[in-house]
This record gives structure tokens, C-alpha cells and sequence, in this order.
């Protein structure tokens, strides 16, 4: 054999082998490969995605975390505004039954003073006519002088 028909015969085979790669080998691995470039272009686009969407979670959760904090204090505002308010009243409340307590018992030891000068005068005026009994030697009648006894009280 000739070296020119070697070499055609070489050349020949390279562009049926060229044709038949280019026909039948390369679309399936260029089909692989935009499959597989799409696929990681999918990934990084959901990663992207996801990182936004993870930077807008932690947006809302930080501002849900504000509102909640300004919603107790809030509460806590309130509370300790009821709070002081039923203090007051429970002391206002203490306030008004101490003073009618004090008010009872004054008014109960007036009544009480009232009866002891009552049953002190009764007293006095027994001891003032058995001592005008034991003076004058003779007994006297408590209803025959009812008007001087009454006058005793009144002076005493």
C-alpha cells in the first residue's frame, strides 16, 4: 500500500468517526451537560432563594420579636397602673373602715362614758341619802323625795 492511500483511507475513517461521534456520541453527553449545568443552576438560584428568604424570616422575626416586647411592655404598663390602682383603692377602702372603726369605738365609748355617769350619779345619790339617813338618824324616803334626788343628779 501506498502512503496517499494509507492516508486516505486514514482520513477517510476520521470523518466517518467524526460523523458518527457528532451524529450519535456527542448530543447525549451535551444532552448530560445542559442537564447537568441546568440542575446546579437550579441549586445556586434556590440557594439564592433561600438566603433572601431566610434574610426576610429573620426581618419578621426580629420585628415580631419588637412587637412583642412593646406588647408586654405594654401589658406590663397596664398591669402595674391596675395594680397601683387597686393598691389605692384597698388602702382607701382600709382608710374609710379604719375611720369607722375609730368612729364606732368613740362613739361607743361616749355611750359608754354617758352610761357610767348615769350609774355614777345613781351612786352618789344612794350614798348621798344614806348618808343624810346616817346624819339625821332617821329614814328617808326615796319616792317622797324624788324631786330633791332628781335635782342631785342634774347638779352632779
Amino acid at each position: 500500500m501506498n502512503l496517499n492511500a494509507t492516508l486516505f483511507a486514514q482520513l477517510g475513517v476520521f470523518f466517518i468517526l467524526a460523523w458518527f461521534t457528532m451524529k450519535f456520541v456527542w448530543p447525549p453527553i451535551m444532552k448530560a451537560l445542559d442537564e447537568r449545568a441546568q440542575k446546579i443552576a437550579d441549586g445556586l438560584a434556590a440557594a439564592d432563594k433561600a438566603k433572601t428568604d431566610l434574610v426576610n424570616t429573620e426581618k419578621k422575626v426580629v420585628e415580631e420579636i419588637r412587637k412583642a416586647r412593646e406588647s408586654a411592655t405594654e401589658v406590663r404598663a397596664g398591669a402595674e397602673k391596675q395594680g397601683s390602682l387597686l393598691i389605692e383603692e384597698a388602702r382607701a377602702e382600709a382608710a374609710r373602715i379604719i375611720s369607722q372603726a375609730r368612729e364606732a369605738a368613740e362613739a361607743e365609748a361616749g355611750v359608754a362614758a354617758q352610761r357610767a355617769k348615769e350609774a355614777l350619779r345613781e351612786q352618789v345619790a344612794l350614798l348621798a341619802v344614806a348618808g343624810a339617813e346616817r346624819i339625821l338618824r332617821r329614814e328617808i324616803n326615796a319616792d317622797v323625795h324624788a324631786d330633791l334626788l332628781a335635782n342631785l343628779k342634774t347638779e352632779l
